[in-house]
């Protein structure tokens, strides 16, 4: 029976996935029914004319009105069954009062309470259901790509135009590599590094590279300006951030059947987060030491040479991983299935340190800028003429002697050389004090859901159609006008990438909390238990019905 509905093509993971989304889906338009019912119950109390007219009636409809509210923000104020036990230690009771667990048990409270996370939960789903809609199944087109370099230019001069002309933006003190001007600078990057696939706009290939160097550099520079910053090295701050970088990826990979490393970006980032992490939180008394931060660097230099450079060391290092870095394209047999990890890792290997050492010699380098900027107007000219100079210098002779060699070639300087674009641009982009005043709030935005964009593109514009394949087509609503479908899939697929970040943000608040440890385990404890309780039901069933 289950044969003749198409079940055996699904694995256990899709399965269990659609059943825990059509679980979550019930509950949340239960718990909508419930709220609904319980505003029309309240709202019965009194007659809103008739309140009006009278003080009694207005302290009626102001008491309505409180209760309302309070309902409304019981999750947030109802600690007595979202917190662990106050002694620290996990109990039974613990369990038994989350949320989640209330909620599988048909606790209408809990059902109420839980309303807003259900909701994100379902529309989580039903996001990722449309991953498997437009990429798994034929009810939609699919065309092949086409690389025309006039319109490819077209596309991000527009884009940038319309940047410029409504979204420039100014902030109070020309601060160099501000937040905005990064997520700004991630922007634009993105949207070429989008171009690039669909388009498949090979003679920019070195560009690219640059690209993901840049965004390897940020995860250096920005978890370590945080943590040695701040001082966080609290467990929650770093599952969020896990969470940020892998949440999504784990679903896609689940409901699509693709291997991790098929979305490389996020192993990548994941691996050197852990790493400049790692650094700073060992012995962080010390991280106030200049000496002290030197040698770590050094020592994550020494670490990079080892496991990285010499081959067989990363291939023994990482053997026990194959199951989660491994990766083979079905339309490229191999049988080394570490290669794809390697070759990706290997190419930015460096740059992450070089990320570090920019944010810890951030505030120097500021004083350079400010101290340029403070110049008497003819000495600031000689100066900056002088460092403009030797800018431009360095750019032509990296452009000509590396930038213009061939793929193979410049992948073989890219680890040592990444780091002289990104220096420059850093140069060019803060060398006045209106550059660094001004940013583009559009690449901003864009910048911000530069991981969900990622992914996505793999499935919700362009389409692999199999399992662990790269995206060789593009998909297509309107056959035969290119353009106009290359608009309708791009506005779509911006739609549900910036949804799905915001989606992410909001389910990490309700299961990765920043400060309370215990908290944090039992939900890492119930998410584990329930889902695979969940599998290998799927699974069991499966096999009785499905594959007999």
């Amino acid at each position: 029976m289950f044969s003749n509905m198409g079940l055996e093509a699904l694995s256990p993971g899709q399965v269990t996935f659609f059943v825990a989304y059509a679980w979550s889906l019930s509950l949340w338009i239960f718990s909508e029914y419930l709220n609904r019912s319980k505003k029309l119950l309240t709202s019965g109390d009194y007659d809103p004319v008739e309140a009006s007219d009278t003080e009694a009636g207005k302290a009626k409809a102001e008491t309505a009105l409180h209760n309302e509210q309070a309902s409304n923000c019981s999750t947030n104020t109802d600690h007595s069954k979202q917190n662990p036990s106050k002694t620290g230690h996990l109990t039974l009771e613990d369990a038994w009062n989350s949320g989640l667990v209330r909620c599988m048990l048909f606790d209408l409270d809990a059902i109420q309470r839980e309303r807003a996370t259900l909701k994100a939960m379902s529309e989580f789903g039903t996001l990722m259901a449309w991953y498997f809609v437009c990429d798994r199944t034929p009810l939609l087109g699919e065309a092949g790509k086409s690389y025309n370099r006039d319109t490819f230019f077209f596309i991000f001069v527009v884009l940038t135009s319309v940047a410029f002309g409504s979204s420039l933006q100014t902030i109070k003190a020309p601060a160099l590599l501000n937040r905005p001007q990064t997520e700004e600078w991630k922007g634009w990057m993105q949207v070429l590094f989008l171009l690039y696939h669909y388009f498949e706009a090979r003679e920019i290939y070195n560009a690219i590279r640059i690209f993901i160097a840049g965004y390897v550099w940020m995860t250096g520079y920005g978890n370590f300006h945080y943590y040695y910053k701040t001082n966080d090295y609290c467990i929650g701050r770093f599952s969020q951030m896990m969470w940020r970088l892998n949440f999504l990826v784990f679903f896609a990979c689940l409901v699509l059947r693709n291997s991790y490393m098929l979305y490389y970006i996020c192993p990548m980032h994941t691996i050197f987060t852990v790493l400049v992490y790692g650094c700073l939180a060992i012995a962080p008394q010390y991280n106030q030491s200049n000496a002290v931060i030197f040698i770590k660097m050094l020592l994550c230099v020494a670490f990079v040479v080892l496991c990285w450079d010499i081959k067989p060391v990363f291939y023994a290092l990482w053997k026990p991983f194959t199951w989660l870095v491994g990766y083979v394209d079905p339309r490229k047999p191999s049988d080394d299935v570490l290669y794809e990890w390697y070759f990706r890792s290997s190419l930015d290997r460096y740059v992450w340190i070089y990320g570090m050492l920019c944010a810890w010699i951030h505030p120097h380098v500021s004083s350079a800028f400010n101290f340029m900027d403070n110049l008497p107007p003819a000495r600031k000219f000689i100066v900056r003429g002088a460092v403009l100079s030797v800018t431009t210098v360095i750019s032509y002779f990296w452009y000509t002697l590396v930038y213009c060699l061939p793929k193979l070639e410049y992948n073989q300087l890219h680890p040592y050389t990444s780091w002289i674009p990104i220096s420059l641009f850093i140069i060019y982009r803060n060398f006045f004090p209106t550059f660094r005043l001004h940013h583009l709030r559009l690449y901003g935005w864009l910048g911000c859901i530069t991981l969900e964009t990622y992914i996505g593109q793999f499935h919700i514009w362009l389409k692999t159609t199999l399992p662990d394949g790269q995206p060789k087509a593009v998909l297509s609503l309107v056959p035969g006008y290119p353009l106009i479908n290359f608009a309708l899939c791009s506005a779509g697929y911006v739609f549900v990438s910036h949804r799905l970040f915001n989606l992410t943000n909001t389910l990490k608040s309700a299961a990765v909390p920043h400060s309370n440890n215990s908290l944090l385990l039992r939900n890492v404890i119930l998410m584990t238990v329930i889902g695979l309780g969940l599998y290998f039901t799927c699974f069991g069933v499966m096999a009785m019905f499905v594959y007999p």
